[in-house]
């Protein structure tokens, strides 16, 4: 026999998903003729799998210990001689930036290059390493994934750096996930763009992704309602780096006519309302702004430029803030590449603004 106490990863799931969970190699026909013949009870009493967990409840498997060996999750590791998978190797534990931490929640800051879930069985993305400091830290046990396991809650793509959110329990992962779906949580992102711009602008568009090269096309017409995803943000004017006297000079330059290096660039400070994949990088760049550094959406020249003089291979966006509906705000600071870059940046634009107003008044 096989007692299992409920805690509080596995309350509030449907006591079959709970079972399906726990006994991941057997069918589900199994299950429910298990809970047929009382071979597996909820609290003493005969179940048949709709019934909601609370904590504390008691669930018996009058099962062989061959047979719950055969269909038990390989994470289990409480049955004496039922060796697991080695934890150490699947969820490596490396130095991660911690922003937030909490019973249920764990915030990092995802750096560039990181992918935030696996896109291939192979891949260890930011997921892994989050169920690995967790391991190590004693916040979770092996076993403990049997039945619940860690999960982001947002995705950012690889390259893209900052805030990702992580639910510790199922109550966080509920929690969190809820307030990006609703839209209740506030997400602000930072990025470098090429142009001007000096006013805030709400943007919506409609999203279409390719599957043939993992694209997205973004569609500013409204006849294109209904067949595609609907999108939409704000990109605020935070900062741009060129000096006040000299904006009027550049303002009057073409930019068709400048190479990369006269380029002007703006910081921006975007509120993100939806979420979509690629959706800042490719609306960004339909309205002739991309983000510098950008392999897919953005402008070759100046990727080329940015990677020859600063060693920048990928998209200049990062996400920097969250306020959550109960009033606390996490930030992730720009990175010191990325301050590194803006502080050369603008010293280039003010030399080349400086120029270009001597030629001016020449």
């Amino acid at each position: 026999m096989q007692i299992f106490q409920i805690g509080k990863n596995e309350a509030g799931q449907r006591f079959d998903k709970y079972l399906k969970k726990l006994l991941s190699q057997a069918p589900g026909s199994f299950i429910y003729k298990m809970l047929r013949k009382k071979n597996i009870t909820l609290n003493g009493k005969k179940a048949d799998g709709s019934e909601k967990l609370n904590p504390g409840d008691e669930v018996k498997m009058f099962l062989g210990d061959d047979t719950f060996k055969k269909f038990v999750s390989p994470f289990w590791s409480s049955v004496p001689n039922h060796a697991p998978q080695k934890q150490e190797d699947k969820y490596p534990c490396i130095s991660l930036e911690i922003i937030y931490e909490d019973e249920d929640i764990l915030v990092i800051d995802k750096p560039s290059g990181m992918l935030s879930q696996k896109a291939k069985p192979e891949d260890i993305s930011a997921n892994e390493y989050i169920i690995g400091y967790l391991l190590k830290t004693h916040a979770i046990r092996s076993e403990d994934l049997a039945t619940f396991r860690p999960s982001v809650c947002n995705r950012l793509d690889r390259n893209t750096s900052g805030l990702l959110i992580a639910g510790k329990s199922l109550k966080g992962l509920q929690d969190m996930s809820a307030q990006l779906s609703d839209r209740s949580m506030k997400k602000y992102y930072r990025c470098l763009v090429k142009g001007r711009i000096t006013e805030p602008m709400i943007l919506e568009g409609w999203l279409k992704k390719r599957d043939a090269d993992n694209q997205v096309q973004i569609f500013h017409s409204e006849a294109s309602h209904g067949k595609y995803i609907r999108t939409g943000y704000t990109p605020i004017s935070w900062y741009t780096p060129v000096k006040s006297e000299n904006q009027e000079i550049l303002r009057r330059l073409h930019l068709s006519e400048l190479d990369p290096q006269k380029e002007i660039y703006t910081l921006l400070e975007v509120h993100l309302i939806t979420g979509r994949p690629h959706q800042i990088r490719a609306h960004l760049a339909s309205l002739g702004h991309p983000i510098a550094g950008d392999p897919k959406y953005g402008d070759k020249k100046i990727n080329q430029w940015f990677s020859q003089n600063f060693q920048i291979h990928s998209q200049m966006l990062h996400a920097y803030r969250m306020v959550l509906p109960d009033g606390r705000e996490l930030t992730a600071p720009l990175g010191q590449e990325f301050c590194r870059v803006l502080g050369s940046v603008r010293a280039h634009q003010i030399r080349v603004g400086n120029k270009n107003a001597a030629k001016q008044t020449d």
